[in-house]
């Protein structure tokens, strides 16, 4: 069924042309289920267009009566439709709930669904709350202030097709207005798959770029309310499973993802929640003690430099205010 349109691991690093199919090796020395053991899609051809992709999509919706239109117009424009879009409204008092229900009604009949979680208990639980509820053997992340590009989900089967030892497959995104066109597309189109390390993941893996297995043996830590997206993704890579990337823009931000309001534009609160989860993963035997060091080092300089980039943009911002007074 496509939606109608209406006005949110291999064990070593490399890259390879999509066009090409490669060999996976099996990942060894990790006490947990590492990706060979990962049952593959079987028959996953390249898809052909007007095909529906077996795609969940779970969406955290939380005062987001102003946005969540446009994020779902994204997916329902995709030139490959998921099977579903879940928008899991979570606990708002200003109408969203009501909204999402309006959203629902201008799409075909149960491709839209509603999950009304009863108290505001944070997108980790949301998302959690979605991920149970999916029906496809993949889901996927949308922000309810964020859109995707057209030929996103297209492009991530098509890399899954190519490499059906993917566990998680991400991309990258930029910072643009709602009204811009679409990004253009690099050639060639590359997939990264990732080493078993956190060496920029955190930058590397925003999670409206996220698409992963639903059967994998993780979930969103409610208890957290920042870095849980870090948390978990650091949990999946570590415990070797083949984690990947497309060389594509292929969503976007309508606000900077760092000193923009919001949880993550806590900076300062965001920095320290990423060190609580490095040392959960140490506890957890997920990294060492010289990895879990130099993750803090790099942390502290991404930190510093989002400062100034941060104070940079206020000062700029108050120096054009007083030009144009």
């Amino acid at each position: 069924m496509r939606p109608g349109r209406c006005g949110h691991c291999d064990n070593r690093s490399g890259e390879r042309n999509v066009a090409n199919t490669g060999r996976t090796n099996n990942v060894q020395g990790t006490d947990h289920p590492p990706s060979a053991r990962i049952p593959a899609i079987r028959h996953l051809h390249p898809p052909k267009i007007g095909d529906t992709a077996p795609v969940s999509v779970v969406v955290p919706c939380f005062r987001c009566a102003h946005t969540i239109a446009h994020a779902v117009a994204s997916v329902a424009a995709q030139m490959l439709p998921p099977a579903e879009v879940l928008l899991v409204e979570d606990g708002s008092d200003d109408g969203t709930l009501e909204q999402l229900h309006r959203v629902a009604h201008a799409y075909p009949p149960g491709w839209v669904k509603v999950i009304a979680m009863p108290l505001n208990s944070g997108p980790s639980a949301a998302r959690n709350r979605g991920w149970e509820s999916a029906s496809q053997p993949w889901i996927a992340f949308l922000d309810a202030d964020d859109m995707w590009h057209p030929q996103k989900l297209k492009l991530q089967m098509e890399a899954l097709a190519k490499d059906p030892q993917i566990a998680l497959i991400a991309h990258d995104m930029n910072v643009q207005s709602r009204s811009a066109p679409a990004p253009a597309l690099k050639t060639p189109l590359k997939v990264r798959v990732f080493p078993r390390h956190l060496m920029m993941l955190r930058s590397s893996f925003p999670t409206a770029s996220i698409m992963l297995r639903r059967e994998l043996p993780f979930r969103f830590d409610e208890t957290r309310w920042r870095a849980e997206d870090f948390m978990l993704w650091a949990q999946i890579l570590l415990s070797g499973y083949r984690c990947a990337k497309l060389n594509q823009v292929l969503a976007s931000w309508h606000k900077p993802p760092f000193g923009a309001g919001g949880l993550s534009g806590d900076m300062a609160a965001m920095y320290e929640a990423a060190g609580s989860v490095r040392k959960a993963l140490h506890e957890q035997g997920l990294l060492n003690g010289w990895q879990w060091r130099l993750g803090e080092a790099m942390s502290l300089i991404r930190y510093l430099r989002r400062r100034v980039i941060t104070f940079k943009r206020r000062h700029q911002g108050l120096f054009l205010a007083g030009r144009n007074a």
